[in-house]
Protein backbone atom coordinates (compact mmCIF):
# COMPACT_ATOMS: atom_id res chain seq x y z
CA UNK A 1 0.00 0.00 0.00
CA UNK A 2 1.23 3.47 -0.84
CA UNK A 3 1.10 6.10 1.88
CA UNK A 4 0.74 9.83 1.27
CA UNK A 5 2.33 12.35 3.62
CA UNK A 6 1.01 15.89 3.71
CA UNK A 7 0.29 18.95 5.85
CA UNK A 8 -3.37 19.81 6.28
CA UNK A 9 -4.56 22.98 4.58
CA UNK A 10 -5.33 24.53 7.96
CA UNK A 11 -1.74 24.03 9.12
CA UNK A 12 -0.35 25.59 5.97
CA UNK A 13 -2.82 28.45 6.28
CA UNK A 14 -1.71 29.13 9.86
CA UNK A 15 1.98 28.88 8.89
CA UNK A 16 2.33 30.16 5.32
CA UNK A 17 6.12 30.37 5.66
CA UNK A 18 6.39 26.59 6.19
CA UNK A 19 8.88 24.76 3.99
CA UNK A 20 8.81 20.99 4.39
CA UNK A 21 10.70 18.10 2.91
CA UNK A 22 10.17 14.34 3.03
CA UNK A 23 12.52 11.47 2.27
CA UNK A 24 11.75 7.76 2.07
CA UNK A 25 14.58 5.24 2.27
CA UNK A 26 14.81 1.46 2.16
CA UNK A 27 17.74 -0.78 3.05
CA UNK A 28 18.25 0.81 6.45
CA UNK A 29 20.17 -1.18 9.04
CA UNK A 30 21.61 -0.74 12.55
CA UNK A 31 25.29 -1.34 11.73
CA UNK A 32 26.43 1.62 9.59
CA UNK A 33 29.37 3.58 10.99
CA UNK A 34 28.15 7.16 11.03
CA UNK A 35 30.62 8.37 13.65
CA UNK A 36 32.84 10.49 11.37
CA UNK A 37 29.86 12.07 9.61
CA UNK A 38 28.06 12.80 12.88
CA UNK A 39 31.26 14.39 14.20
CA UNK A 40 31.54 16.61 11.13
CA UNK A 41 27.98 17.90 11.34
CA UNK A 42 28.01 18.40 15.10
CA UNK A 43 31.31 20.28 14.77
CA UNK A 44 29.61 22.61 12.33
CA UNK A 45 26.84 23.23 14.84
CA UNK A 46 29.29 23.63 17.72
CA UNK A 47 31.22 26.26 15.78
CA UNK A 48 28.03 28.24 15.31
CA UNK A 49 27.11 27.83 18.96
CA UNK A 50 30.46 29.29 19.97
CA UNK A 51 29.27 32.62 18.64
CA UNK A 52 25.66 32.65 19.82
CA UNK A 53 23.18 30.64 21.84
CA UNK A 54 20.71 28.48 19.93
CA UNK A 55 17.92 30.73 21.23
CA UNK A 56 19.32 33.47 18.98
CA UNK A 57 19.30 31.42 15.78
CA UNK A 58 16.71 32.63 13.23
CA UNK A 59 15.69 29.01 12.61
CA UNK A 60 14.90 28.49 16.29
CA UNK A 61 13.28 31.88 16.79
CA UNK A 62 10.84 31.10 13.98
CA UNK A 63 9.73 27.92 15.76
CA UNK A 64 9.50 29.77 19.09
CA UNK A 65 7.15 32.28 17.50
CA UNK A 66 5.05 29.47 16.05
CA UNK A 67 4.85 27.69 19.40
CA UNK A 68 3.78 30.95 21.06
CA UNK A 69 1.02 31.40 18.47
CA UNK A 70 -0.13 27.84 19.25
CA UNK A 71 -0.43 28.76 22.94
CA UNK A 72 2.71 26.89 24.02
CA UNK A 73 5.42 28.37 26.22
CA UNK A 74 8.55 28.18 24.01
CA UNK A 75 10.97 27.64 26.89
CA UNK A 76 8.85 24.76 28.20
CA UNK A 77 8.15 23.09 24.87
CA UNK A 78 11.05 23.38 22.45
CA UNK A 79 11.18 22.21 18.86
CA UNK A 80 13.41 19.16 18.42
CA UNK A 81 16.31 21.02 16.82
CA UNK A 82 16.46 23.56 19.64
CA UNK A 83 16.49 20.76 22.23
CA UNK A 84 19.34 19.02 20.42
CA UNK A 85 21.33 22.23 20.02
CA UNK A 86 20.83 23.02 23.69
CA UNK A 87 22.08 19.56 24.65
CA UNK A 88 25.08 19.89 22.33
CA UNK A 89 25.97 23.28 23.85
CA UNK A 90 25.71 21.98 27.40
CA UNK A 91 27.17 18.48 27.02
CA UNK A 92 29.39 18.80 23.97
CA UNK A 93 27.86 15.82 22.19
CA UNK A 94 24.59 14.20 21.18
CA UNK A 95 23.24 10.85 22.43
CA UNK A 96 23.91 7.82 20.24
CA UNK A 97 20.69 5.96 19.49
CA UNK A 98 20.75 4.35 16.02
CA UNK A 99 22.93 5.19 13.00
CA UNK A 100 20.07 6.78 11.05
CA UNK A 101 18.73 8.67 14.06
CA UNK A 102 22.24 9.83 14.95
CA UNK A 103 22.79 11.10 11.42
CA UNK A 104 19.42 12.86 11.34
CA UNK A 105 20.09 14.47 14.72
CA UNK A 106 23.51 15.65 13.54
CA UNK A 107 21.98 17.19 10.42
CA UNK A 108 19.26 18.74 12.56
CA UNK A 109 21.82 20.66 14.63
CA UNK A 110 23.93 21.49 11.58
CA UNK A 111 20.96 23.11 9.85
CA UNK A 112 19.15 24.09 13.09
CA UNK A 113 15.82 22.71 11.85
CA UNK A 114 13.74 19.77 13.12
CA UNK A 115 14.34 16.41 11.45
CA UNK A 116 12.06 13.48 12.31
CA UNK A 117 12.87 9.89 11.35
CA UNK A 118 9.98 7.41 11.52
CA UNK A 119 9.87 3.65 10.97
CA UNK A 120 7.75 3.44 7.83
CA UNK A 121 6.44 -0.01 8.76
CA UNK A 122 4.81 1.48 11.85
CA UNK A 123 2.70 4.00 9.93
CA UNK A 124 -0.85 3.02 8.97
CA UNK A 125 -1.84 4.16 5.49
CA UNK A 126 -3.10 5.44 3.27
CA UNK A 127 -2.42 8.88 4.84
CA UNK A 128 -0.04 10.41 7.35
CA UNK A 129 -1.09 14.01 7.87
CA UNK A 130 0.24 16.89 9.95
CA UNK A 131 -3.01 18.32 11.25
CA UNK A 132 -4.80 19.68 14.29
CA UNK A 133 -5.73 16.93 16.73
CA UNK A 134 -9.32 16.12 17.59
CA UNK A 135 -8.25 14.81 20.99
CA UNK A 136 -9.00 11.11 20.44
CA UNK A 137 -5.72 10.25 18.70
CA UNK A 138 -3.48 7.74 20.47
CA UNK A 139 0.12 8.71 21.20
CA UNK A 140 2.65 6.22 22.59
CA UNK A 141 5.49 7.59 24.70
CA UNK A 142 9.03 6.23 24.52
CA UNK A 143 8.35 4.62 27.89
CA UNK A 144 5.36 2.72 26.50
CA UNK A 145 2.65 4.85 28.07
CA UNK A 146 -0.23 6.37 26.13
CA UNK A 147 -1.47 9.93 25.81
CA UNK A 148 -4.01 11.85 23.78
CA UNK A 149 -2.89 15.07 22.09
CA UNK A 150 -4.95 18.04 23.20
CA UNK A 151 -7.71 19.11 20.79
CA UNK A 152 -6.24 21.63 18.37
CA UNK A 153 -2.64 20.53 18.96
CA UNK A 154 -0.63 20.06 15.76
CA UNK A 155 0.44 16.44 15.40
CA UNK A 156 1.28 13.75 12.83
CA UNK A 157 -1.75 11.43 12.50
CA UNK A 158 -1.99 8.25 10.44
CA UNK A 159 -5.08 6.50 9.11
CA UNK A 160 -5.44 4.37 12.25
CA UNK A 161 -5.69 7.46 14.42
CA UNK A 162 -2.19 7.12 15.85
CA UNK A 163 -0.35 10.33 16.69
CA UNK A 164 3.31 10.10 15.77
CA UNK A 165 4.28 13.37 17.44
CA UNK A 166 3.29 15.74 20.22
CA UNK A 167 3.16 19.50 19.76
CA UNK A 168 4.23 19.24 16.12
CA UNK A 169 8.05 19.24 16.27
CA UNK A 170 8.41 18.96 20.06
CA UNK A 171 8.43 15.18 20.57
CA UNK A 172 8.16 12.04 18.43
CA UNK A 173 6.31 8.84 19.27
CA UNK A 174 7.81 5.66 20.65
CA UNK A 175 5.46 3.69 18.40
CA UNK A 176 7.28 4.65 15.20
CA UNK A 177 10.74 5.17 16.66
CA UNK A 178 13.57 3.88 14.47
CA UNK A 179 15.22 0.81 16.03
CA UNK A 180 17.36 -2.25 15.29
CA UNK A 181 14.62 -3.91 13.24
CA UNK A 182 13.85 -0.86 11.10
CA UNK A 183 14.48 -1.34 7.38
CA UNK A 184 12.41 1.48 5.86
CA UNK A 185 12.17 5.06 7.08
CA UNK A 186 10.27 8.24 6.43
CA UNK A 187 12.21 11.39 7.28
CA UNK A 188 10.44 14.74 7.58
CA UNK A 189 12.18 18.08 7.97
CA UNK A 190 10.33 21.37 8.44
CA UNK A 191 11.50 24.97 8.52
CA UNK A 192 9.70 28.22 9.27
CA UNK A 193 12.54 30.76 8.93
CA UNK A 194 13.24 32.97 5.92
CA UNK A 195 16.04 30.71 4.65
CA UNK A 196 13.98 27.56 4.78
CA UNK A 197 13.50 27.38 1.03
CA UNK A 198 17.27 26.92 0.66
CA UNK A 199 17.96 24.87 3.80
CA UNK A 200 15.35 22.13 3.36
CA UNK A 201 16.34 21.01 -0.18
CA UNK A 202 20.02 21.12 0.80
CA UNK A 203 19.39 19.03 3.92
CA UNK A 204 17.37 16.46 1.95
CA UNK A 205 20.08 16.17 -0.70
CA UNK A 206 22.78 15.78 1.94
CA UNK A 207 20.83 13.13 3.84
CA UNK A 208 20.10 11.15 0.66
CA UNK A 209 23.78 11.18 -0.28
CA UNK A 210 24.85 10.10 3.21
CA UNK A 211 22.34 7.25 3.38
CA UNK A 212 23.23 5.99 -0.08
CA UNK A 213 26.91 5.96 0.87
CA UNK A 214 26.58 4.52 4.36
CA UNK A 215 23.86 1.87 4.12
CA UNK A 216 23.64 1.81 1.05
CA UNK A 217 20.00 2.84 0.88
CA UNK A 218 17.60 3.55 -1.95
CA UNK A 219 15.98 6.93 -1.46
CA UNK A 220 13.32 9.19 -2.89
CA UNK A 221 12.65 12.70 -1.65
CA UNK A 222 10.63 15.81 -2.36
CA UNK A 223 10.20 19.36 -1.13
CA UNK A 224 6.55 19.96 -0.29
CA UNK A 225 4.78 23.19 -1.17
CA UNK A 226 1.23 24.50 -1.10
CA UNK A 227 0.97 23.71 -4.81
CA UNK A 228 2.55 20.26 -4.42
CA UNK A 229 1.68 19.32 -0.82
CA UNK A 230 1.87 15.50 -0.92
CA UNK A 231 4.71 13.00 -0.89
CA UNK A 232 3.75 9.39 -1.65
CA UNK A 233 5.90 6.45 -0.64
CA UNK A 234 5.52 2.67 -0.51
CA UNK A 235 4.22 1.46 2.83
CA UNK A 236 2.18 -1.19 4.51
CA UNK A 237 -0.71 -0.57 6.82
CA UNK A 238 0.01 -1.31 10.44
CA UNK A 239 -2.83 -2.93 12.43
CA UNK A 240 -5.28 -0.28 13.67
CA UNK A 241 -4.66 1.28 17.05
CA UNK A 242 -6.72 -0.21 19.90
CA UNK A 243 -9.67 1.86 20.97
CA UNK A 244 -8.87 3.72 24.18
CA UNK A 245 -10.67 6.04 26.51
CA UNK A 246 -9.25 8.95 28.38
CA UNK A 247 -9.58 8.33 32.13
Amino acid sequence: MSIAFRHADAVRSDHPQLVAGALYATGIGPTADVGPRVAAYTARAAARLSGASESEFPEVLAWRRAFSRMGLKPTQYRCASESLLRRLRKEGELPRIHPVVDLCNALSVAYAVPVAALDADRIAGPLLEVRHARGDELYTTFGGGTEHPAPGEVTFVDSAGRAHARRWTNRQSGHSAVGEHTSRILVVTEALHDGGAEAVPELLKTLAEELTTLCPAATQAAVLTSSQPEFTFDGQAFPPAPETRTP
